[in-house]
């Protein structure tokens, strides 16, 4: 099992913050560090001193990190033409060497569009289908090559599909949700690794067995796909150290043993293992107070040990 740190940098981060987590996460040994792609808090969160965009946060990271892999879960298809996040991820991926992943969803959250003045379609699952075709598409057109592309919503003509991701044949893309029939089709057709964020045990084994059923349905191999789960982290060595981090998110700690991975290092570890039995193989810890170092030490030392 893999254990990866993701961030919510819209809740109140600036880049220096997210830059101390990385390098924490890559000298305490996880696999990667990931955030998320929004541009306006959530809840009662005052969101100071204001949003940081993914990918130029991961263009940063790419050159003051070393080995740690860098990733979204997941870009708003909304935020960006097809195009220019082709390039974009791909440059990343140069500036690297090799380590990034490219988590595309739909995008949901129309309040921050409307704050920031950005179109929010009603078609957006039409929209990401073609835009996993396009990034893709151009990713793996051979050099010298052109990428032609004539859909409903992107055009694209004679496009020298340059440039070019380090990684071979593309980053891996990841795709991730809740649905019972369309996002399994499409983490079929285009994923690496198909994410479901913050479910239960028993909600996990349903989409699982969907995205196996659509890749079966495909012709592909399920070995071909990485499963991984979304969980927020509160982990204590005692049950007051564990309150403690709970209030520090303001959650309570019943809840985030029933939602998320929340306890002893040994129940969460116990937890974990449940998630592998499922065919679970990377566990994203949603670290929601990036001040607190001290917890991915915890979880690094206590847990990363006995699950990797």
């Amino acid at each position: 099992m893999q254990l990866r740190i993701f961030t919510e940098p819209q809740q109140g981060a600036t880049y220096d913050t997210l830059l101390t987590v990385a390098k924490a996460a890559e000298d305490l040994g996880y696999d990667a560090f990931f955030r998320s792609d929004h541009y306006l808090h959530m809840g009662d969160a005052d969101g100071l001193p204001g949003p940081t965009d993914a990918w130029i946060t991961l263009a940063g990271l790419a050159r003051e990190t070393k080995r740690i892999r860098l990733g979204t879960l997941m870009t708003a298809a909304t935020f960006r033409l097809p195009g220019v996040l082709a390039i974009q991820v791909a440059q990343v991926d140069a500036m690297s060497g090799g380590r990034v992943e490219l988590g595309l969803g739909a995008g949901w959250y129309a309040e921050e569009h409307n704050a920031y003045g950005i179109p929010f379609p009603k078609e957006k699952f039409a929209r990401l289908e073609e835009q996993l075709e396009i990034v893709t598409g151009l990713w793996d057109t051979p050099v010298g090559k052109t990428f032609d592309h004539a859909g409903t919503y992107y055009t694209l003509t004679d496009s020298p599909a340059l440039p070019k991701p380090v990684q071979h044949p593309h980053p891996p893309v990841l795709v991730g949700g809740h649905g019972r029939t369309r996002t399994p089709a499409l983490a079929a057709r285009f994923a690496d690794e198909f994410n479901t964020p913050f479910s239960t045990l028993d909600e996990a084994e349903r989409e699982f067995g969907w995205v196996r059923e659509a890749m079966r349905t495909a012709g592909r191999a399920e070995d071909s796909m990485v499963f991984s789960n979304a969980l927020v982290a509160c982990v204590g060595r005692t049950e007051a150290e564990v309150a403690r981090r709970a209030a520090a998110i303001k959650r309570e700690p019943d809840e985030l043993r029933g939602n998320g991975l929340a306890g002893s290092p040994a129940e969460v570890v116990d937890k974990i293992g449940r998630f592998a039995e499922l065919g679970s193989t990377r566990i994203y810890l949603q670290i929601l107070d990036l001040s607190d170092l001290d917890h991915l030490e915890l979880i690094a030392s206590e847990v990363m040990p006995q699950v990797g």
